[in-house]
């Protein structure tokens, strides 16, 4: 009895689903809290992705690749991971600036501002960054680059996460089973 691989796609959907949900309770407790600006509460999501990325790598290689996986269907798999939680990230990220917290971009601006104002800018500097950089301050603008962000990290993540996660060999389900007589 030979059992099939399963592919990347189907194989890593949970994962992917699983981890992206986490990331949008996460999002909306920082929300609720006032503080999705926080960027040390919001470094907290880089260790969410780095463990979800690994649990989802491992379960794949264990489950569908019969304990099997290269150092590059490692980073194969967690960019696929990656993928479902860009997507997901990206719904989110329309849904709450457009319609749950349409006021979150002006704070987003007004942080941008402040920012650059402790950096010691001009005013006339600070006005031509905000005049370019509000352009880009849109719901649909914010989820592209939550998408590929997520892709990013993801497949940086995976880099380093297939030095642990990769195990060469003969998968267990390519062996034929032998029969006693």
């Amino acid at each position: 009895m030979e059992t099939t691989k399963t592919s990347v796609w189907k194989g890593t959907l949970n994962a992917g689903l699983i981890l992206g949900l986490v990331l949008v309770l996460y999002g909306l407790i920082l929300w609720f809290f006032d503080q999705s600006l926080n960027k040390t509460l919001g470094a907290f999501s880089y260790i969410i992705i780095i463990v979800g990325l690994y649990l989802g790598i491992k379960d794949f290689r264990d489950n569908s690749r019969g304990g099997v996986l290269s150092y590059g269907g490692v980073i194969g798999t967690g960019t696929v991971i990656s993928l479902y939680v860009g997507i997901i990230g990206a719904v989110f990220a329309i849904i709450l600036y457009k319609f749950i917290d349409p006021g979150l971009i002006d704070k987003l601006i007004s942080f941008s501002e402040q920012k650059l104002v402790d950096r010691g800018m001009t005013d006339e500097q600070i006005e031509m960054a905000m005049k370019i950089s509000g352009k880009f301050m849109n719901p649909y603008f914010i989820a592209i680059n939550t998408l590929w962000g997520y892709v990013f990290i993801g497949v940086i993540i995976s880099l380093f996460e297939g030095i642990f996660l990769k195990r060469e060999g003969e998968p267990v389900f390519d062996h034929p089973v032998e029969s006693e007589e």
